[in-house]
Protein backbone atom coordinates (compact mmCIF):
# COMPACT_ATOMS: atom_id res chain seq x y z
CA UNK A 1 0.00 0.00 0.00
CA UNK A 2 1.32 3.24 -0.83
CA UNK A 3 2.37 5.69 2.10
CA UNK A 4 2.47 9.55 1.18
CA UNK A 5 6.11 10.55 2.45
CA UNK A 6 6.79 13.39 4.37
CA UNK A 7 8.65 15.53 1.90
CA UNK A 8 5.59 15.19 -0.23
CA UNK A 9 3.26 17.37 2.09
CA UNK A 10 5.95 20.20 2.19
CA UNK A 11 6.07 20.02 -1.60
CA UNK A 12 2.03 20.68 -1.29
CA UNK A 13 2.47 23.55 1.14
CA UNK A 14 5.36 25.20 -0.72
CA UNK A 15 3.19 25.16 -3.83
CA UNK A 16 -0.06 26.22 -2.49
CA UNK A 17 2.34 29.32 -1.28
CA UNK A 18 2.65 30.53 -5.23
CA UNK A 19 6.48 28.44 -4.98
CA UNK A 20 6.79 27.69 -9.30
CA UNK A 21 9.56 24.87 -8.58
CA UNK A 22 7.14 23.17 -6.11
CA UNK A 23 4.28 23.53 -8.63
CA UNK A 24 6.77 21.97 -11.14
CA UNK A 25 7.82 19.46 -9.14
CA UNK A 26 3.89 18.20 -8.15
CA UNK A 27 3.36 18.23 -12.17
CA UNK A 28 6.33 16.15 -12.59
CA UNK A 29 6.14 13.60 -9.93
CA UNK A 30 2.45 12.81 -10.17
CA UNK A 31 1.75 13.59 -14.02
CA UNK A 32 2.64 9.64 -14.66
CA UNK A 33 -0.05 8.38 -11.88
CA UNK A 34 -2.51 11.14 -13.86
CA UNK A 35 -1.47 9.71 -17.11
CA UNK A 36 -1.77 5.98 -16.00
CA UNK A 37 -5.07 6.07 -14.13
CA UNK A 38 -6.93 8.01 -17.06
CA UNK A 39 -5.24 5.75 -19.86
CA UNK A 40 -6.16 2.71 -18.43
CA UNK A 41 -9.91 4.30 -17.46
CA UNK A 42 -10.37 5.49 -20.77
CA UNK A 43 -8.69 2.34 -22.74
CA UNK A 44 -5.77 5.06 -24.32
CA UNK A 45 -8.27 6.91 -26.27
CA UNK A 46 -6.66 9.63 -28.08
CA UNK A 47 -8.05 12.15 -25.81
CA UNK A 48 -6.09 11.08 -22.98
CA UNK A 49 -3.59 13.93 -23.43
CA UNK A 50 -6.46 15.88 -23.31
CA UNK A 51 -7.82 14.79 -19.98
CA UNK A 52 -4.37 13.99 -18.65
CA UNK A 53 -3.57 18.15 -18.83
CA UNK A 54 -7.50 19.59 -17.89
CA UNK A 55 -6.70 18.04 -14.76
CA UNK A 56 -3.33 19.02 -14.30
CA UNK A 57 -4.41 22.11 -14.87
CA UNK A 58 -7.58 22.03 -12.36
CA UNK A 59 -5.40 20.57 -9.87
CA UNK A 60 -2.70 23.46 -10.41
CA UNK A 61 -5.97 26.09 -10.59
CA UNK A 62 -6.95 24.94 -7.06
CA UNK A 63 -3.63 24.46 -5.43
CA UNK A 64 -4.60 27.12 -3.38
CA UNK A 65 -8.17 26.13 -2.17
CA UNK A 66 -6.70 23.18 -0.87
CA UNK A 67 -6.81 23.41 3.19
CA UNK A 68 -5.51 19.86 4.04
CA UNK A 69 -1.83 19.30 2.30
CA UNK A 70 -2.07 15.15 3.39
CA UNK A 71 -5.16 14.68 1.31
CA UNK A 72 -3.18 16.29 -2.28
CA UNK A 73 -2.57 12.65 -3.44
CA UNK A 74 -6.64 11.82 -2.64
CA UNK A 75 -7.90 15.15 -3.75
CA UNK A 76 -5.68 14.64 -7.49
CA UNK A 77 -7.12 11.31 -8.02
CA UNK A 78 -10.40 12.25 -7.72
CA UNK A 79 -9.90 15.30 -10.02
CA UNK A 80 -8.87 12.37 -12.39
CA UNK A 81 -11.56 10.37 -12.40
CA UNK A 82 -14.22 13.68 -11.76
CA UNK A 83 -12.45 14.58 -15.38
CA UNK A 84 -13.23 11.17 -17.15
CA UNK A 85 -16.18 10.68 -15.75
CA UNK A 86 -16.82 14.57 -17.66
CA UNK A 87 -15.68 13.30 -20.69
CA UNK A 88 -17.34 10.02 -20.90
CA UNK A 89 -20.60 11.85 -20.16
CA UNK A 90 -19.91 14.42 -23.02
CA UNK A 91 -19.75 11.89 -24.97
CA UNK A 92 -22.63 11.06 -27.95
CA UNK A 93 -23.13 8.05 -30.58
CA UNK A 94 -22.38 11.17 -33.21
CA UNK A 95 -19.31 12.53 -31.83
CA UNK A 96 -16.96 8.94 -32.72
CA UNK A 97 -14.35 9.73 -35.49
CA UNK A 98 -11.89 9.78 -32.97
CA UNK A 99 -12.97 6.39 -31.22
CA UNK A 100 -13.29 5.23 -35.45
CA UNK A 101 -9.80 6.08 -35.80
CA UNK A 102 -8.43 4.67 -32.99
CA UNK A 103 -10.19 1.62 -33.87
CA UNK A 104 -10.22 1.18 -37.24
CA UNK A 105 -6.16 2.56 -37.56
CA UNK A 106 -4.31 0.87 -35.30
CA UNK A 107 -6.34 -1.52 -33.02
CA UNK A 108 -3.28 -2.30 -31.38
CA UNK A 109 -2.40 1.15 -30.32
CA UNK A 110 -4.14 1.16 -27.09
CA UNK A 111 -3.56 1.47 -23.37
CA UNK A 112 -2.97 -2.01 -23.12
CA UNK A 113 -1.05 -2.85 -26.04
CA UNK A 114 1.32 -0.09 -24.69
CA UNK A 115 1.52 -1.60 -20.89
CA UNK A 116 2.18 -5.27 -22.29
CA UNK A 117 5.50 -3.54 -24.44
CA UNK A 118 6.69 -0.99 -22.06
CA UNK A 119 5.75 -3.17 -18.60
CA UNK A 120 7.61 -6.53 -20.58
CA UNK A 121 4.26 -8.43 -19.46
CA UNK A 122 3.84 -12.10 -20.73
CA UNK A 123 2.58 -15.05 -19.65
CA UNK A 124 -0.48 -14.35 -17.43
CA UNK A 125 0.17 -11.08 -17.12
CA UNK A 126 -0.15 -10.49 -20.41
CA UNK A 127 -3.52 -12.17 -20.57
CA UNK A 128 -4.61 -9.61 -17.86
CA UNK A 129 -3.56 -6.95 -19.44
CA UNK A 130 -5.82 -8.35 -22.50
CA UNK A 131 -8.41 -9.08 -20.21
CA UNK A 132 -8.87 -5.91 -19.09
CA UNK A 133 -10.18 -4.99 -23.06
CA UNK A 134 -13.36 -7.15 -22.22
CA UNK A 135 -14.66 -4.68 -19.29
CA UNK A 136 -17.51 -2.19 -19.70
CA UNK A 137 -16.48 1.60 -18.93
CA UNK A 138 -17.32 1.54 -15.51
CA UNK A 139 -15.46 -1.48 -14.86
CA UNK A 140 -12.64 0.01 -16.27
CA UNK A 141 -13.05 3.01 -14.13
CA UNK A 142 -12.42 0.84 -10.81
CA UNK A 143 -9.95 -1.30 -12.56
CA UNK A 144 -7.40 2.02 -13.36
CA UNK A 145 -7.57 2.71 -9.75
CA UNK A 146 -7.42 -0.65 -8.53
CA UNK A 147 -4.64 -1.86 -10.44
CA UNK A 148 -2.56 0.64 -9.01
CA UNK A 149 -3.61 0.07 -5.36
CA UNK A 150 -1.98 -3.34 -5.62
CA UNK A 151 0.53 -2.32 -7.57
CA UNK A 152 1.44 -0.43 -4.77
CA UNK A 153 1.25 3.24 -5.75
CA UNK A 154 -2.35 4.00 -4.46
CA UNK A 155 -3.86 3.43 -1.00
CA UNK A 156 -7.34 2.28 -1.04
CA UNK A 157 -8.30 5.59 0.60
CA UNK A 158 -7.08 7.12 -2.55
CA UNK A 159 -8.71 4.37 -4.68
CA UNK A 160 -12.33 5.40 -2.90
CA UNK A 161 -12.05 9.08 -2.98
CA UNK A 162 -11.30 8.67 -6.78
CA UNK A 163 -14.75 6.44 -7.19
CA UNK A 164 -16.16 9.27 -4.86
CA UNK A 165 -17.76 6.37 -2.40
CA UNK A 166 -16.86 5.45 1.08
CA UNK A 167 -14.15 2.64 1.33
CA UNK A 168 -16.85 -0.16 2.31
CA UNK A 169 -18.28 0.68 -0.91
CA UNK A 170 -15.26 0.98 -3.00
CA UNK A 171 -14.32 -2.62 -1.73
CA UNK A 172 -17.63 -4.00 -2.51
CA UNK A 173 -17.00 -2.03 -6.34
CA UNK A 174 -13.67 -3.34 -6.76
CA UNK A 175 -15.05 -7.29 -6.23
CA UNK A 176 -17.82 -6.95 -8.75
CA UNK A 177 -14.67 -5.68 -10.97
CA UNK A 178 -12.20 -8.21 -10.23
CA UNK A 179 -15.01 -11.30 -10.81
CA UNK A 180 -15.52 -9.91 -14.17
CA UNK A 181 -11.81 -9.57 -14.32
CA UNK A 182 -11.53 -13.42 -13.86
CA UNK A 183 -14.16 -14.01 -16.33
CA UNK A 184 -12.57 -12.12 -18.70
CA UNK A 185 -9.31 -13.92 -18.09
CA UNK A 186 -11.13 -16.98 -18.77
CA UNK A 187 -12.63 -15.67 -22.27
CA UNK A 188 -8.94 -14.25 -23.18
CA UNK A 189 -7.78 -17.67 -22.87
CA UNK A 190 -10.68 -19.75 -24.47
CA UNK A 191 -10.73 -17.78 -27.53
CA UNK A 192 -6.94 -17.78 -28.25
CA UNK A 193 -6.66 -21.23 -27.17
CA UNK A 194 -5.33 -23.40 -30.61
CA UNK A 195 -6.86 -25.30 -31.33
CA UNK A 196 -10.31 -23.42 -30.00
CA UNK A 197 -13.15 -25.45 -28.52
CA UNK A 198 -15.40 -26.96 -31.52
CA UNK A 199 -18.68 -25.89 -29.27
CA UNK A 200 -17.06 -22.49 -28.49
CA UNK A 201 -16.16 -21.80 -32.38
CA UNK A 202 -20.54 -22.12 -32.53
CA UNK A 203 -20.79 -19.53 -30.06
CA UNK A 204 -19.20 -17.03 -31.65
CA UNK A 205 -20.79 -17.10 -34.62
CA UNK A 206 -21.05 -13.45 -35.92
CA UNK A 207 -18.80 -12.19 -33.10
CA UNK A 208 -16.07 -9.60 -34.92
CA UNK A 209 -13.24 -10.63 -32.80
CA UNK A 210 -13.59 -7.35 -30.86
CA UNK A 211 -13.56 -7.76 -26.99
CA UNK A 212 -16.89 -6.30 -25.91
CA UNK A 213 -18.61 -6.68 -22.38
CA UNK A 214 -21.42 -8.24 -24.22
CA UNK A 215 -19.11 -11.36 -26.03
CA UNK A 216 -17.86 -11.18 -22.71
CA UNK A 217 -20.99 -12.39 -21.12
CA UNK A 218 -22.00 -14.88 -23.59
CA UNK A 219 -18.62 -16.49 -24.14
CA UNK A 220 -18.19 -16.33 -20.09
CA UNK A 221 -21.15 -18.41 -20.03
CA UNK A 222 -20.13 -21.07 -22.21
CA UNK A 223 -16.54 -21.24 -20.49
CA UNK A 224 -18.58 -22.27 -17.03
CA UNK A 225 -20.77 -25.20 -18.99
CA UNK A 226 -17.67 -26.34 -20.94
CA UNK A 227 -15.86 -28.72 -19.44
CA UNK A 228 -13.01 -28.39 -22.28
CA UNK A 229 -12.72 -24.90 -21.54
CA UNK A 230 -13.15 -24.50 -17.88
CA UNK A 231 -9.57 -27.10 -17.78
CA UNK A 232 -7.79 -24.09 -19.46
CA UNK A 233 -8.60 -21.68 -16.60
CA UNK A 234 -7.45 -23.85 -13.88
CA UNK A 235 -3.70 -22.73 -13.75
CA UNK A 236 -4.87 -19.08 -13.13
CA UNK A 237 -3.41 -17.43 -10.38
CA UNK A 238 -4.74 -14.84 -8.41
CA UNK A 239 -4.67 -11.51 -10.25
CA UNK A 240 -3.09 -9.74 -6.96
CA UNK A 241 -0.08 -10.99 -7.12
CA UNK A 242 0.53 -10.57 -10.98
CA UNK A 243 0.04 -6.79 -10.53
CA UNK A 244 2.03 -6.14 -7.50
CA UNK A 245 4.88 -3.77 -7.75
CA UNK A 246 4.53 -3.49 -11.84
CA UNK A 247 5.21 -0.39 -12.77
CA UNK A 248 3.85 2.92 -14.27
CA UNK A 249 3.52 2.95 -17.78
CA UNK A 250 5.38 5.78 -19.11
CA UNK A 251 4.63 9.28 -20.46
CA UNK A 252 4.74 9.81 -24.00
CA UNK A 253 7.13 11.83 -25.31
CA UNK A 254 6.43 15.97 -24.96
CA UNK A 255 3.43 15.82 -22.35
CA UNK A 256 5.43 16.59 -19.71
CA UNK A 257 7.33 19.18 -20.79
CA UNK A 258 4.20 20.37 -21.87
CA UNK A 259 2.62 20.51 -18.59
CA UNK A 260 5.26 22.23 -16.70
CA UNK A 261 5.51 25.13 -19.23
CA UNK A 262 1.85 25.13 -18.67
CA UNK A 263 2.37 24.78 -14.78
CA UNK A 264 5.01 27.88 -14.58
CA UNK A 265 2.28 29.97 -16.86
CA UNK A 266 -0.21 29.10 -14.24
CA UNK A 267 1.91 29.75 -11.10
CA UNK A 268 3.04 33.33 -12.57
CA UNK A 269 -0.78 33.77 -12.79
CA UNK A 270 -1.48 33.81 -9.32
CA UNK A 271 -2.22 29.89 -9.60
CA UNK A 272 -5.85 31.06 -10.65
CA UNK A 273 -8.07 30.47 -13.83
CA UNK A 274 -5.82 27.97 -15.57
CA UNK A 275 -6.94 25.90 -18.55
CA UNK A 276 -5.04 23.28 -20.69
CA UNK A 277 -8.00 22.99 -22.88
CA UNK A 278 -6.50 25.47 -25.52
CA UNK A 279 -3.56 22.20 -25.98
CA UNK A 280 -0.37 23.37 -25.43
CA UNK A 281 2.72 22.63 -27.12
CA UNK A 282 2.69 18.82 -25.96
CA UNK A 283 -0.34 18.08 -28.35
CA UNK A 284 1.90 18.82 -31.08
CA UNK A 285 4.66 16.94 -30.14
CA UNK A 286 2.47 13.93 -29.07
CA UNK A 287 0.87 13.73 -32.71
CA UNK A 288 3.87 12.54 -34.03
CA UNK A 289 5.42 10.57 -31.08
CA UNK A 290 5.99 6.98 -30.63
CA UNK A 291 5.63 5.68 -27.07
CA UNK A 292 8.79 3.90 -25.44
CA UNK A 293 8.87 0.19 -27.31
CA UNK A 294 7.30 0.65 -30.60
CA UNK A 295 3.41 1.42 -29.92
CA UNK A 296 2.15 4.36 -32.59
CA UNK A 297 0.18 6.58 -30.80
CA UNK A 298 -2.87 7.08 -32.99
CA UNK A 299 -3.65 10.36 -34.46
CA UNK A 300 -6.97 12.45 -34.64
CA UNK A 301 -9.04 13.67 -37.22
CA UNK A 302 -11.07 16.87 -37.79
CA UNK A 303 -14.58 16.29 -37.06
CA UNK A 304 -15.67 16.63 -40.54
CA UNK A 305 -15.43 13.29 -41.01
CA UNK A 306 -18.09 12.05 -38.92
CA UNK A 307 -19.98 8.97 -40.27
CA UNK A 308 -23.91 9.43 -41.11
CA UNK A 309 -26.94 7.35 -41.00
CA UNK A 310 -27.52 4.97 -43.67
CA UNK A 311 -30.30 7.10 -45.65
CA UNK A 312 -28.82 10.73 -45.93
CA UNK A 313 -30.49 13.19 -48.46
CA UNK A 314 -27.74 14.90 -50.41
CA UNK A 315 -28.03 18.57 -50.58
CA UNK A 316 -27.83 19.66 -54.28
CA UNK A 317 -26.99 22.80 -53.69
CA UNK A 318 -25.00 23.68 -50.64
CA UNK A 319 -25.34 26.72 -48.90
CA UNK A 320 -23.61 27.83 -45.92
CA UNK A 321 -27.06 28.05 -44.25
CA UNK A 322 -27.48 24.18 -44.39
CA UNK A 323 -23.65 23.02 -44.31
CA UNK A 324 -23.03 20.74 -40.99
CA UNK A 325 -21.44 22.21 -38.10
CA UNK A 326 -18.68 20.11 -38.46
CA UNK A 327 -18.42 20.19 -42.28
CA UNK A 328 -16.94 23.65 -42.28
CA UNK A 329 -14.34 24.83 -45.21
CA UNK A 330 -10.77 26.72 -42.78
CA UNK A 331 -11.87 30.20 -42.32
CA UNK A 332 -9.10 31.56 -45.00
CA UNK A 333 -7.94 29.15 -47.31
CA UNK A 334 -5.44 29.42 -49.84
CA UNK A 335 -6.55 31.00 -52.92
CA UNK A 336 -5.90 27.64 -54.88
CA UNK A 337 -8.12 25.72 -52.50
CA UNK A 338 -11.43 28.16 -53.00
CA UNK A 339 -14.44 26.14 -51.61
CA UNK A 340 -16.86 27.67 -54.55
CA UNK A 341 -17.86 25.10 -56.59
CA UNK A 342 -16.95 24.48 -59.55
CA UNK A 343 -19.99 23.60 -62.42
CA UNK A 344 -19.55 20.09 -63.33
CA UNK A 345 -19.15 20.23 -67.22
CA UNK A 346 -22.24 19.51 -69.63
CA UNK A 347 -20.66 18.87 -72.23
CA UNK A 348 -17.95 16.49 -73.24
CA UNK A 349 -16.48 14.16 -76.23
CA UNK A 350 -15.20 11.66 -73.46
CA UNK A 351 -16.31 8.18 -73.08
CA UNK A 352 -17.46 7.11 -70.12
CA UNK A 353 -14.81 4.53 -68.57
CA UNK A 354 -12.23 5.17 -70.63
CA UNK A 355 -9.90 7.05 -67.59
CA UNK A 356 -9.11 4.36 -64.86
CA UNK A 357 -7.04 4.48 -61.73
CA UNK A 358 -3.86 3.79 -62.00
CA UNK A 359 -0.86 3.58 -59.64
CA UNK A 360 -0.20 7.43 -58.33
CA UNK A 361 2.74 9.15 -56.54
CA UNK A 362 1.88 11.02 -53.24
CA UNK A 363 1.17 14.83 -54.01
CA UNK A 364 3.05 17.32 -52.01
CA UNK A 365 1.92 17.38 -48.45
CA UNK A 366 1.38 21.68 -48.85
CA UNK A 367 -0.08 21.65 -51.57
CA UNK A 368 -3.66 22.70 -51.68
CA UNK A 369 -6.34 20.62 -53.84
CA UNK A 370 -7.88 21.64 -57.12
CA UNK A 371 -11.20 23.07 -56.70
CA UNK A 372 -13.24 20.15 -56.95
CA UNK A 373 -16.07 20.12 -59.17
CA UNK A 374 -19.85 20.19 -58.08
CA UNK A 375 -22.30 17.52 -59.41
CA UNK A 376 -25.37 17.82 -59.22
CA UNK A 377 -26.73 15.17 -56.19
CA UNK A 378 -30.31 13.47 -54.48
CA UNK A 379 -30.98 10.64 -52.26
CA UNK A 380 -28.92 7.83 -51.86
CA UNK A 381 -30.13 4.35 -50.98
CA UNK A 382 -28.14 1.55 -48.81
CA UNK A 383 -28.59 -1.91 -48.41
CA UNK A 384 -26.89 -4.94 -48.31
CA UNK A 385 -25.16 -7.27 -45.58
CA UNK A 386 -23.00 -5.69 -43.38
CA UNK A 387 -23.09 -4.43 -39.37
CA UNK A 388 -23.22 -0.36 -38.60
CA UNK A 389 -20.09 1.38 -37.03
CA UNK A 390 -20.19 1.44 -33.09
CA UNK A 391 -18.89 5.17 -34.10
CA UNK A 392 -21.91 6.96 -35.38
CA UNK A 393 -23.87 4.10 -37.30
CA UNK A 394 -22.65 4.31 -40.72
CA UNK A 395 -22.67 1.45 -42.84
CA UNK A 396 -19.59 -1.08 -41.48
CA UNK A 397 -18.12 -4.21 -43.56
CA UNK A 398 -15.38 -5.92 -41.46
CA UNK A 399 -16.04 -9.44 -42.44
CA UNK A 400 -15.21 -11.42 -45.73
CA UNK A 401 -18.44 -11.81 -47.90
CA UNK A 402 -19.92 -8.66 -46.29
CA UNK A 403 -21.54 -6.23 -49.08
CA UNK A 404 -23.03 -2.13 -49.60
CA UNK A 405 -25.67 -1.87 -52.34
CA UNK A 406 -25.52 2.05 -52.63
CA UNK A 407 -28.08 3.42 -55.12
CA UNK A 408 -29.33 7.08 -56.27
CA UNK A 409 -27.30 10.34 -57.47
CA UNK A 410 -25.26 11.61 -54.58
CA UNK A 411 -21.50 11.61 -53.24
CA UNK A 412 -20.00 8.36 -51.39
CA UNK A 413 -17.06 8.47 -48.65
CA UNK A 414 -15.61 5.54 -48.45
CA UNK A 415 -13.18 5.03 -44.83
CA UNK A 416 -10.20 2.56 -44.80
CA UNK A 417 -9.62 0.42 -42.09
CA UNK A 418 -6.13 -1.69 -42.34
CA UNK A 419 -6.30 -3.09 -38.63
CA UNK A 420 -2.37 -4.92 -38.77
CA UNK A 421 -2.22 -5.46 -35.46
CA UNK A 422 -4.89 -7.85 -35.78
CA UNK A 423 -4.11 -9.59 -38.60
CA UNK A 424 -2.14 -9.30 -41.36
CA UNK A 425 -1.33 -11.02 -44.40
CA UNK A 426 -2.40 -11.70 -47.71
CA UNK A 427 -4.50 -8.14 -49.30
CA UNK A 428 -7.61 -9.37 -51.38
CA UNK A 429 -8.92 -5.51 -53.15
CA UNK A 430 -12.54 -4.71 -52.42
CA UNK A 431 -14.47 -4.41 -55.60
CA UNK A 432 -17.43 -2.85 -57.20
CA UNK A 433 -19.92 -5.22 -58.98
CA UNK A 434 -23.41 -4.92 -60.63
CA UNK A 435 -22.89 -1.20 -61.84
CA UNK A 436 -25.71 0.13 -63.15
CA UNK A 437 -25.08 3.91 -64.52
CA UNK A 438 -21.53 5.75 -63.71
CA UNK A 439 -19.25 5.70 -60.57
CA UNK A 440 -16.49 8.32 -60.26
CA UNK A 441 -13.76 8.49 -58.40
CA UNK A 442 -13.67 11.61 -57.15
CA UNK A 443 -11.26 12.75 -54.96
CA UNK A 444 -9.29 11.23 -51.89
CA UNK A 445 -8.70 12.74 -48.49
CA UNK A 446 -9.20 11.96 -44.70
CA UNK A 447 -5.48 13.67 -44.07
CA UNK A 448 -3.37 11.28 -45.22
CA UNK A 449 -2.62 8.17 -47.46
CA UNK A 450 -2.16 4.94 -45.99
CA UNK A 451 1.46 4.45 -46.75
CA UNK A 452 2.29 8.13 -44.60
CA UNK A 453 4.14 7.68 -41.99
CA UNK A 454 1.89 8.62 -38.77
CA UNK A 455 5.73 7.68 -36.93
CA UNK A 456 9.17 6.55 -37.64
CA UNK A 457 8.62 3.64 -39.71
CA UNK A 458 4.77 3.55 -38.63
CA UNK A 459 2.29 4.11 -41.34
CA UNK A 460 -1.36 3.42 -41.45
CA UNK A 461 -0.87 0.25 -43.51
CA UNK A 462 2.19 -1.50 -40.56
CA UNK A 463 4.67 -1.42 -38.32
CA UNK A 464 8.12 -2.37 -37.90
CA UNK A 465 7.09 -4.93 -35.23
CA UNK A 466 3.69 -6.58 -37.59
CA UNK A 467 5.52 -6.08 -40.83
CA UNK A 468 3.75 -3.71 -43.63
CA UNK A 469 0.12 -4.95 -45.80
CA UNK A 470 1.72 -5.33 -49.40
CA UNK A 471 -0.79 -4.25 -52.41
CA UNK A 472 -1.28 -6.20 -55.29
CA UNK A 473 0.64 -5.16 -57.84
CA UNK A 474 -0.78 -1.82 -60.29
CA UNK A 475 -3.24 -1.50 -57.24
CA UNK A 476 -3.76 2.40 -56.42
CA UNK A 477 -2.78 3.34 -52.85
CA UNK A 478 -6.01 4.25 -51.01
CA UNK A 479 -6.07 7.18 -48.81
CA UNK A 480 -7.78 7.15 -45.38
CA UNK A 481 -11.10 8.55 -46.97
CA UNK A 482 -11.81 8.30 -50.73
CA UNK A 483 -14.37 9.65 -52.09
CA UNK A 484 -17.25 8.70 -55.18
CA UNK A 485 -20.31 9.60 -57.16
CA UNK A 486 -22.49 7.86 -58.27
CA UNK A 487 -25.22 8.13 -60.54
CA UNK A 488 -27.19 4.70 -60.36
CA UNK A 489 -26.36 2.23 -58.41
CA UNK A 490 -23.60 -0.68 -57.52
CA UNK A 491 -22.28 -2.76 -55.00
CA UNK A 492 -19.10 -2.71 -52.95
CA UNK A 493 -17.37 -5.65 -51.40
CA UNK A 494 -15.14 -6.36 -48.32
CA UNK A 495 -12.86 -9.33 -49.82
CA UNK A 496 -10.86 -9.35 -47.10
CA UNK A 497 -8.18 -12.50 -47.15
CA UNK A 498 -5.05 -12.26 -44.51
CA UNK A 499 -5.01 -8.91 -43.77
CA UNK A 500 -7.73 -7.32 -41.72
CA UNK A 501 -9.85 -5.30 -43.28
CA UNK A 502 -12.73 -2.98 -42.47
CA UNK A 503 -14.57 -0.47 -44.55
CA UNK A 504 -17.47 2.44 -43.83
CA UNK A 505 -19.35 3.66 -46.32
CA UNK A 506 -21.42 6.84 -46.25
CA UNK A 507 -23.26 9.06 -48.40
CA UNK A 508 -21.70 13.13 -48.19
CA UNK A 509 -22.61 16.44 -49.41
CA UNK A 510 -19.92 18.09 -51.60
CA UNK A 511 -19.46 20.29 -49.04
CA UNK A 512 -18.33 17.81 -46.49
CA UNK A 513 -15.99 16.45 -49.28
CA UNK A 514 -14.76 19.81 -49.89
CA UNK A 515 -13.99 20.30 -45.77
CA UNK A 516 -12.55 17.18 -45.74
CA UNK A 517 -9.91 17.69 -48.77
CA UNK A 518 -8.71 21.67 -47.11
CA UNK A 519 -8.59 20.73 -43.90
CA UNK A 520 -5.06 22.21 -43.55
CA UNK A 521 -2.07 19.72 -42.64
CA UNK A 522 -1.56 19.35 -39.04
CA UNK A 523 -0.09 16.35 -37.39
CA UNK A 524 -0.86 16.81 -33.98
CA UNK A 525 -4.23 15.55 -35.50
CA UNK A 526 -3.15 13.15 -37.70
CA UNK A 527 -3.85 15.46 -41.06
CA UNK A 528 -0.62 14.87 -42.47
CA UNK A 529 -1.70 16.44 -46.09
CA UNK A 530 -4.54 17.81 -48.06
CA UNK A 531 -6.48 15.86 -49.80
CA UNK A 532 -6.42 14.98 -53.63
CA UNK A 533 -8.61 16.53 -56.22
CA UNK A 534 -9.46 13.94 -58.92
CA UNK A 535 -12.77 14.73 -60.37
CA UNK A 536 -12.99 16.43 -64.00
CA UNK A 537 -16.65 17.36 -64.20
CA UNK A 538 -16.85 15.21 -66.76
CA UNK A 539 -17.15 11.44 -68.03
CA UNK A 540 -12.81 12.15 -67.98
CA UNK A 541 -13.03 11.65 -64.39
CA UNK A 542 -11.46 8.24 -63.32
CA UNK A 543 -13.36 5.49 -63.04
CA UNK A 544 -12.01 2.80 -59.62
CA UNK A 545 -10.37 0.37 -60.36
CA UNK A 546 -11.93 -3.24 -60.03
CA UNK A 547 -15.57 -2.10 -61.02
CA UNK A 548 -18.12 -4.25 -63.24
CA UNK A 549 -21.62 -4.22 -64.52
CA UNK A 550 -21.34 -7.86 -64.18
CA UNK A 551 -22.30 -9.67 -61.13
CA UNK A 552 -19.80 -12.77 -60.61
CA UNK A 553 -20.51 -15.59 -58.04
CA UNK A 554 -17.25 -14.71 -56.71
CA UNK A 555 -16.63 -10.91 -56.24
CA UNK A 556 -12.52 -11.10 -55.92
CA UNK A 557 -12.74 -11.84 -58.96
CA UNK A 558 -13.31 -8.82 -60.70
CA UNK A 559 -10.04 -7.44 -63.03
CA UNK A 560 -7.99 -4.71 -61.88
CA UNK A 561 -8.72 -2.57 -65.07
CA UNK A 562 -12.26 -1.78 -64.73
CA UNK A 563 -14.44 -2.53 -67.64
CA UNK A 564 -17.88 -0.38 -67.40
Amino acid sequence: MYTQPTYEVDTVLAARSGDGAAVDELVRDHLPLVYNIAGRALDGHPDVDDVVQETMARVVGGLPGLRDPESFRSWLVAITMSQVRDWQRARTPADSVLDEVRGMADAGADFVGVTVIQLGLSGQRKETAEATRWLDPDDRQVLSLWWLEVAGRLSRAELAAGLGVSEQHAAVRVQRMKRRLEGSRAVVRAVSASPRCGALAEVTIGWDGAPSSLWRKRISKHVRECGTCADQRADLVPVEGLLAGLGLVALPAGLSLGLLVKGKAATAAGLAGTSLATKPIAVAAIGVTVIAGGAAVVQTLPPDQAPRPRAVASSPAPTPARASPTAAVPSSPPPAASPTPTPARTRTRSRYGSVVDVVDNAPPRNRPPAPLPERAAGTLRISGKHGYSRHGGAPHMTHRGDFITISGKGYIGVRWGILYRNRIGHFPPATWTGLKGRLFHVASGGGRRMDDEQAPGVTWMGAPDTGVVRLPKGHQQMWQNEFYYLDGSVTLHNNEGGTDVDLSVAPRTWREVWADLTARPDPAKGIVRYGLTRDTGDDRAPVPQYVTRARPADPHRVPQRSQV
